[in-house]
């Protein structure tokens, strides 16, 4: 049953208020999906749970099908255009929001321990941009890497435009938060991966590199890239490219990498597959 919504102040969508200030601020376990593909993933391939749904009255006739994924405690609000807008707080042109709950954040350890004695993970250290972020967990989807770590520095993969940008991915491949960079390697280690750092100034080409039983491939945010302590403490590896140029924008580094890491892509945990391509709006 769809629930019309005629009132920006109505308190049935207090979630969806303010949908810009209140990624800042926080939404107490809670997280927004924006967009039909993303609502796909969210409700027929992901772990976590959805809340309730948001449509715009243009958008709804389209989505009867999805709908029915929709579990039957989860209310569906529809609202006209105008009305979507005054409550999100900008004009929302896909028109199509839900609220998810993020559930209990797994430990590091844990993540890892959990993985299959063969799986590669991707460690990111310093990546505060949430496009970068969203395009890693995209790429992370699509080529079927078993999980991501983020040090305390890497912004929120559950942030709503990281969510749209990864297409969803963010939603399907595990994750967790392992404190400092040290932290992180060091759970790594522990875990019996093999560190592989991507930097400009890699020792190796990334083609030399075949790969190893359990590898983590660490990403530096782009700039000052991976603290030289990280990079000490892994095998280094660059992308080559024409002379006089050594820029890469670190998600379309991680795709590149990826790609050598797993040429056959295979299901990575949770069962992953990647869905079909959203355009981003400009």
């Amino acid at each position: 049953m769809l629930i019309p919504i005629g009132d920006a102040d109505d308190p049935r969508i207090a979630p969806y208020r303010a949908v810009r200030e209140r990624d800042l601020a926080g939404r107490e376990g809670r997280f927004v999906a924006e967009g039909a593909v993303v609502l796909r993933v969210l409700l027929t391939r992901s772990r976590l749970a959805v809340e309730s749904v948001l449509l715009s009255e243009r958008q709804a006739p389209g989505l009867t099908d999805l709908m029915r994924h929709v579990p039957a405690d989860a209310p569906v609000y529809v609202a006209p255009q105008a009305v979507m807008g005054a409550i999100v707080g900008f004009p929302i042109h896909r028109g199509v929001l839900a609220i998810g709950r993020r559930g209990p954040a797994a430990s590091a350890a844990d993540l890892l321990a959990g993985l299959a004695p063969e799986a590669t993970v991707l460690g990111l250290i310093g990546i505060a941009n949430h496009d970068n972020v969203g395009g890693i967990f995209r790429n992370a989807a699509a080529f079927g890497a078993d999980a991501v770590l983020l040090d305390r520095t890497s912004c929120d993969p559950l942030y709503r435009k990281a969510i749209r940008v990864s297409v969803g991915g963010s939603l399907i491949v595990p994750f967790a938060r392992a404190g400092s960079a040290l932290d992180l390697v060091e759970a790594l280690a522990a875990a019996e991966f093999e560190l592989v750092a991507l930097s400009p100034r890699g020792a190796e080409p990334l083609e030399a590199y075949r790969g190893a039983r359990r590898t983590a491939l660490l990403l530096g945010a782009e700039g000052p890239g991976l603290p030289p302590e990280i990079l000490r403490r892994a095998r280094t590896l660059r992308i080559p490219m024409a002379a006089g140029f050594d820029s890469l924008n670190v998600a379309t580094a991680s795709g590149i990498a990826l790609h050598h890491l797993m040429p056959a892509p295979r299901p990575a945990a949770g069962d992953h597959e990647m869905v079909a391509v959203e355009p981003r709006p400009q």
